[in-house]
This record gives C-alpha cells, structure tokens and sequence, in this order.
C-alpha cells in the first residue's frame, strides 16, 4: 500500500505576465503588435500619478486606467464606448503598477498594492467581442504608456488541479532529476478565466519553473479555449492531451428540477511538437468515455494509463451540477472504453487518478467537504472495480485538492493543491490555489 505522507513545501506563484511568454517589454509608449495564440494575455506598467494601458481586438480598444487612485475599464467600439468602475472596489490603495488581462472572454483591470495584484474592475466581453477568434487575436496589439511597460501572455493567479505528466504507463516523465507538471492556471474568476500550463519540478529543491500553456481547439466549435483539468501522457515519441472542456463553462440553469451542463466532457489531443515549452494550442477529438447506467450529464477529470496492451481511463461523472462521483473505464483503445466500476455512492468526489503499486494498479480520489458524512475531506482508494480499500494516510487541504503521486528515486510524492484565493474582494470563486507538495514520513 502507499504510505504516510506530510506537507513539506507550499508555493504560489502569481504572475499577470508569464515570465516565460513575454512580448513586449519597453521603455516608450505606442501601440505594438502582440499577436497572440489564444485569449489569455497581459500587460503592465508602472505607475507614477495616472497611467493607461490598453489592447486592442477586433475594432474594440480595452482600456484599463488609474486616476487618482480610482482604477476602471474603459470599451470603446464601433458602437460607442463604456466606462466600468466597481461601486466597491475601484479605489487602489498606493499603486505602485497598473495591469490589464484578457483571460478567456472577461477583461479585468489591476492595481499592484504592497506587493500584490489586487482586482478593481472587470468585465465579460462575450456580447460585444469575439474574443476567441483566431484571425482576431493574431491581429492584437498593446498600447502602452509613455514610459513603457510589459506584454505577454497571462501567467496564474493559482495552480490547482495538479496533475504529474507520465509515461503512457503511469511512471513521471523526467528530466534529468527533475519532474514535469501540469495544471490548471487560476484566472480572475470562475473556470471559463483559467487554462492549462505545463511546469518543469525539482522534487529535491522543490523549486518550480512555469514553462509553456496548452490551449484547445474544440471538434464542434471555432475558436480557442482555456481548457483545463488535464492529464499529459507520453506515448511512443508523442503526445496525448486528455482534457475538461471547462474553457467555456458557466453556471449552469436549472430545467424541469434538473441541473443542465454547458456541453461539459472529456477531449483528446495527439501532437508531436515539444508541449513542455512554449505556447500550444491542439485541436481536439471527443473521447467517448461509457456511462452506462449512471445518469451522466457531463465528464471531466481524465486519467490515462497503458498497461499489459489495455488503455485505463480514471474520469468524473455527474448526474447533475454538482452531484459527482469517481469511475474507471478500460479497453484495447482509447475509442472502444466499456465501463470497469463507479463509486455512485459519491456525491463530491472528483479527482480520480490510476497508480501502481506493487505490480497492481489503485484508483485515487478526493472526498470534498460536500459529501456525506464518513466520506468528507479524505483521500480514499479503490480497485479497478471502485470498490473502496482504503483511504490514503495524507493531510487535506482545502477545497477538492486532488492526490497526484508519483514514485520517484525510491520515494513517493504527492502535488497538491488548496483553496486559498488571491486577486481580492472583487473576484468570486475560481482563484485557488496554493501548490501543495508532500513526501513519504
């Protein structure tokens, strides 16, 4: 069985322009190209009294200003323009820089406060700009102030949904010494501000370095999505991105007593360029994963491993929003899966990942704070069948932190993640969370 662990790191990298994906970095003003893959970007200048910064897309100039301490938004368009102030939040408390990201299709203006970004206003462009056009975004640029700034793509406010990328048979790909992780880079908001990044992971320093973001071209619709909640494997010289459509996901409405999804499931990606560095976007397939007999509305949480010829695919299935459980399916290939076992107990379980352990393979799970009581804030570990064996010996953290193990130079870690926010009051749900590493005691 798997053994003991203890926290022995947490970090939280935050950063509105990835230090990896910078574009623009100058010491003038003007408006400057800033073509850009997807729309997940940012930009920064010092403040001394006012400053302005702005992106243009589309025939739309994004303004985000700060005056006299007050930050707000300003769209301009073909229809005229809208000045947006929070009644609440506006008023920045010594800024010593001012920000403005687009991530997915909301806008939000910054203030950098004693060291931190804190969120003044924000907006959701969805019925003015396309903002997830590609021809649009490839014709993007920045406008900054007269004594420069800096441009990019967007970093993270958080890393949750902390995922080892692996080897087709489930063992951490390295790099020398060093591991390779992915995640889900927390935005300004709920799921549709968030995307996926890829980090490079030193288990003995512990020290992390962000270094490429996966962007998603969907097999039904055009444009490019921030989706996440993924798992990266490594097969045979390429690649396979199994990935949640979360991208483009909002709080779903309630029909005749039923909670509907937003066209919530699983897709894959195959592709042989280098996804550990760099700025990606893949087109996607849908990955047909069988429910049978479980009520499902929606998918997410993708787990993949090959084994003795057989493909085993750990995933979430939902009855309603949010009524969720773990399951596991099994097959010859990714597009013939049948159905191995679900924990339909479950009602706040997600997370599911495959593991071997002494020449067998276990499914882990996380049991939120919502489920029932007996199943809360745990770890708990099943067969292929998902019939419970136990529960993992782990400290949890907050929200629905998921148990990524790996086994490395003969001892076992766990990555992690928790609930805390950042961004500020402005901001709901959406800005966890801290990356949290423990080792074997």
């Amino acid at each position: 069985m798997l053994p003991r662990f203890e926290v022995v790191r947490r970090s939280r990298p935050v950063d509105l322009v990835a230090p990896h994906s910078v574009r623009v970095d100058a010491a003038s003003g003007g408006v400057v190209p800033m073509a850009s893959a997807a729309p997940y970007v940012a930009a920064t200048t010092d403040v001394r009294g006012d400053a302005a910064l702005a992106l243009h897309l589309s025939g739309h100039r994004l303004g985000a200003s700060v005056e006299d301490g007050s930050v707000s938004l300003r769209v301009t368009g073909p229809v005229g323009a809208r000045e947006l102030r929070s009644r609440r939040f506006h008023r920045a408390d010594a800024p010593t820089q001012l920000g403005i990201t687009l991530t997915g299709t909301h806008l939000t203006a910054w203030s950098r406060e004693h060291g931190e970004w804190v969120a003044r206003s924000r907006h959701d462009l969805r019925d003015a700009v396309d903002t997830r056009d590609e021809a649009a975004l490839a014709d993007l640029r920045v406008e900054l102030p007269e004594g420069g700034g800096l441009a990019g793509g967007f970093g993270q406010l958080g890393l949750r949904d902390v995922r080892f990328v692996t080897e087709d048979d489930g063992r951490p790909l390295r790099d020398g010494a060093a591991l390779w992780l992915s995640a889900t880079s927390a935005g300004p908001g709920f799921f549709d501000t968030a995307h996926t990044s890829v980090w490079r992971w030193d288990p003995t320093s512990l020290d992390l370095t962000h270094s490429a973001d996966l962007f998603f071209r969907r097999p039904d619709r055009p444009g490019v999505f921030g989706d996440h909640a993924v798992h990266v494997v490594r097969v045979d010289g390429r690649w396979l991105v199994a990935t949640s459509t979360w991208g483009d996901f909002e709080a779903p409405t309630t029909r005749a007593g039923r909670r509907t999804p937003a066209g919530l499931r699983v897709t894959l990606a195959e592709t042989g360029a280098d996804l550990l560095r760099g700025t990606h976007v893949l087109d996607t397939r849908e990955l047909p994963l069988p429910t049978d007999g479980l009520d499902s509305i929606a998918t997410w949480d993708p787990h993949l491993v090959r084994r003795d010829g057989e493909w085993l695919v750990g995933f979430v299935s939902a009855r309603r929003f949010f009524d969720f459980h773990p399951a596991v399916a099994g097959g010859p290939t990714l597009d013939d899966l049948r159905l191995l076992g679900a924990a339909a107990d479950r009602r706040a379980t997600e997370g599911t990942t495959l593991v071997q352990v002494d020449g067998g393979t276990l499914v882990l799970a996380s049991d939120g704070r919502d489920s029932r009581r007996g199943q809360r804030a745990r770890f708990p570990v099943f067969d292929l069948t998902m019939a419970d064996v136990g529960v993992l010996d782990a400290p949890y953290p907050t929200n629905l932190p998921w148990p990524s193990v790996a086994h490395v130079d003969g001892t076992w870690l766990l990555a992690t993640f928790n609930g805390r926010t950042a961004g500020g009051g402005l901001l709901g749900y959406g800005t966890h969370g801290d990356l949290v590493v423990m080792r074997e005691r």
